[in-house]
């Protein structure tokens, strides 16, 4: 009944998870933003103070009492390879694992890197950032091909019940990490079950040190034990040593392969403060240990729901609109002129990059954030992507050769697990300056191949862009853009629609340090001014 309940529950978090990465559409985010809430390394690097003790006092006071359940039913990671355990046994037969000595020295070595090695050690250690890097990287543009194939079919019958999205990768040096670690994580789980989660992991081994007293714990009964092996051979973390007649607990993940698989009742999970209150107490009747197995899947089953239900009631909230998702009105490779080949845009080369609205500036970003790619993959605008920037490593920038920043949008500040991208209305949105635009003169249509274009001026939402005449006195003189940065706020609009190519005569520059611009109409004018804080 316990391993059967850990399944149960495991399945539903790991499809809950990868739905919440490669949903495009944004429709299961505000009903499922609380999972990556309850994950620790986001929770302790979280701003908010309450998420930041309240989360990491549970998972530590879950561990200390029942042992190591996070690491089966709430992270993606150690539950991802638990599927891929699943299938190495299929494949290779079960019962295949044996007792192997810890490696402490290696556990807390990678525990001290994680803990003193900086954002980019965090984000490629912390087991929630690599499951969503490999999600997002790996599974979601699969996840978007078959959107798309769906939707050619459907439109072949007349049909528009899906519609087709761009499917690209966001970097290729982010790509290449996601895919080694799937691979490193994948080949340690098929060959020798929990080895990354005993050696590598740093949660796993931070909640070992807690689980190692657990008040609930996994033990073996000297007096029914007869000695088969069984547990032992079922058991993917490799802790229990049936020679010596022992579990080691803090390694023990709580898969309960080895109370299913003891059929003697020599090995069970029950209620005990110490090894030899828990030798005698375990399996003494069938009576006593049914007993003890519904008490403590009663006591599981209510403390995970009572970490969660704060978190559920915080983070739902009905969704804005109850239209369909409506495809991107505006699409890669158009712009002014008509139906022309156009080449790809590339990303020009930014003095200071673009942090998103909500994320306070630069350095919060560089210091706080996990890199797990959930705002990038939720992105209804294709502005973030990963950075390839060493100081910054896999942490989100904006970049606008796929669109804009639309000052509407607030998608990736209603996820940001550890809160680095504060959540922002719409109203407080649309005033943040993000940044600022420079025109390059000689690359603009007006200068370089004398015809006129409007198209900064028309797309900028604050009119910050005005055109003026670039020869005043002379009759029908084309028109030049004249920026007022007081008023930008850095939405990437002008670049994104600017006609030239591969590089746009105006790009947006970042802030290191994001502001907020109050826009206020003149008495009897439709003019605006603004005042700066």
């Amino acid at each position: 009944m316990l391993r059967k309940t850990r399944v149960l529950i495991a399945a539903a978090v790991l499809t809950l998870m990868s739905l919440l990465f490669v949903d495009f559409t944004g429709t299961l985010h505000p009903w499922l933003g609380w999972l990556v809430r309850i994950q620790l390394v986001p929770a302790l690097l979280s701003a908010k103070v309450g998420v930041a003790v309240a989360v990491p006092v549970v998972l530590v006071v879950a561990a200390a009492l029942f042992g190591r359940i996070y690491c089966s039913l709430v992270c993606p990671l150690g539950i991802m390879q638990d599927c891929i355990i699943s299938v190495s046994n299929w494949r290779r037969g079960p019962g295949r694992f044996h007792h192997k000595k810890p490696i402490p020295w290696l556990r807390y070595v990678m525990l001290a890197l994680f803990a003193l090695g900086g954002s980019v050690a965090v984000s490629l250690l912390d087991p929630y950032a690599g499951f969503g890097r490999i999600v997002s990287n790996l599974f979601a543009p699969l996840y978007r091909l078959g959107n798309n194939l769906l939707a050619w079919i459907a439109e072949a019958f007349g049909g528009y019940a899906f519609y087709t999205t761009d499917v690209w990768v966001g970097g290729w040096p982010t790509f290449i990490v996601a895919a080694l670690t799937f691979v490193l994580v994948g080949t340690l789980a098929w060959r020798g079950g929990r080895t990354w989660c005993n050696t590598a992991c740093p949660v796993g081994t931070l909640l070992g040190l807690f689980s190692r007293l657990s008040v609930f714990r996994t033990a073996i009964k000297a007096g029914k034990c007869t000695n088969c092996g069984l547990c032992e051979k079922g058991c993917k973390a490799s802790c229990i040593d049936t020679k010596n007649m022992t579990v080691d607990q803090s390694r023990c993940v709580r898969c309960f392969n080895c109370t299913e698989n003891c059929k003697q009742g020599g090995f069970g999970y029950t209620f005990a403060l110490g090894k030899k209150r828990a030798e005698k107490q375990i399996g003494e009747t069938g009576a006593d240990q049914a007993d003890a197995t519904r008490r403590s899947v009663m006591v599981l089953l209510w403390s995970i729901a009572a970490a969660n239900v704060a978190n559920v009631l915080k983070a739902q909230r009905p969704p804005q609109s109850s239209q369909p998702p409506q495809p991107q009105q505006y699409q890669p490779l158009q712009a002014e002129g008509g139906l022309a080949k156009l080449t790809h845009k590339k990303t020009p080369a930014r003095k200071v990059p673009i942090v998103p609205p909500g994320a306070q500036g630069l350095h919060n970003v560089e210091n706080n954030c996990s890199a797990c790619q959930l705002c990038v993959s939720s992105c209804p605008n294709g502005v973030l992507r990963p950075s390839n920037r060493p100081a910054a490593f896999m942490q989100p920038e904006m970049s606008f050769e796929q669109g804009f920043c639309r000052p509407e949008c607030v998608e990736c500040s209603l996820l940001c697990p550890s809160n680095v991208i504060r959540k922002v209305t719409r109203a407080e949105k649309a005033c943040i300056s993000i940044g600022y635009v420079v025109w390059d003169k000689e690359r603009c249509l007006v200068n370089a191949d004398n015809v006129p274009c409007t198209s900064c001026e028309r797309r900028c939402p604050t009119e910050a862009i005005k055109l003026v005449e670039r020869d005043p006195g002379v009759a029908n003189s084309l028109k030049v853009p004249v920026i007022d940065n007081d008023l930008c706020i850095g939405c990437g609009a002008c670049e994104y629609h600017c006609p030239v190519r591969p590089y746009s005569a105006i790009r947006v520059e970042g802030h290191e340090q994001h502001h907020t611009i109050e826009f206020e109409e003149q008495d009897g004018h439709g003019k605006r001014k603004r005042k700066q804080q």
